[in-house]
């Protein structure tokens, strides 16, 4: 059974040239996460001192090792809260009116 999780991560504060490097490869991860449905949103805030991450795993354990294969993972402290339940409106059924 999966279960959803929040991470919140906390970004350092000065990011050099290496984290900016990784950031193309961290997309990609992503990207590819959104695509098969393991990550369900990522948003990071106006002044890159957070990132948020909704993602589906079986346990807190796995989506730990999910997280530790992103690219940015260790420059980034990840705090993992387990949700009851994560509604958006991608997720609702789109009718078409044709």
């Amino acid at each position: 059974m999966k279960h959803t999780y929040m991470i919140e991560f906390e970004l350092p504060e000065v990011m050099d040239e290496e984290f900016m490097a990784l950031i193309p490869q961290q997309r990609y991860v992503i990207n590819q996460m959104l695509a098969e449905g393991t990550i369900k949103s990522y948003s990071l805030s106006m002044d890159r001192s957070r990132l948020w991450v909704i993602m589906s795993a079986a346990s807190e354990f796995e989506a730990m090792e999910i997280v530790s294969t992103f690219p940015l993972s260790d420059f980034m402290t990840p705090n993992l809260s387990e949700l009851m339940f994560h509604n958006s409106a991608d997720m609702l059924m789109q009718f078409s009116l044709n």
